[in-house]
């Protein structure tokens, strides 16, 4: 269970970095899927909420979950955060807690921009007719 949370983990992040590379890509491309307003709000949620947990120095539940699962399993954790120990196992890149805070914090004004430069399109009814933006 361990590896599957793991995994979702991992998913979760690929989300938020591919997510953002998509949509500035997207967004010089013209390409339309990246301006679908459930996909820009669903990443807009999840960079918010890694972002909130750094600023709070709230440990992802994902990652506690999966420490508690190897525990109950008989084997070793980590400790900190998901994306310092994976960093470091991959890279051997170590850094203090307000280095991750600072990194997520930029990543999610990074996405804030995008959705100012990028403008996701809400629509309304069934009318398949989209919302125009104050501008």
């Amino acid at each position: 269970m361990a590896d599957l949370v793991l995994i979702l983990h991992v998913c979760f992040v690929l989300f938020v970095l591919v997510g953002l590379l998509l949509i500035w890509i997207g967004g010089w491309r013209k390409w339309a899927w990246i301006r679908h307003a459930w996909f820009r709000i669903c990443h807009l949620a999840a960079i918010a909420l890694v972002v909130l947990q750094a600023w709070l120095g709230v440990i992802c539940p994902l990652t506690t979950l999966e420490h508690a699962l190897r525990e109950r399993a008989g084997k070793a954790g980590y400790s900190g955060s998901f994306i310092a120990h994976w960093l470091h196992q991959c890279l051997f890149f170590e850094a203090p807690p307000w280095v991750f805070t600072l990194s997520y914090s930029l990543f999610g004004l990074a996405v804030v921009l995008s959705w100012i430069l990028f403008k996701p399109k809400f629509r309304r009814g069934s009318t398949g007719k989209t919302e125009k933006s104050p501008s």
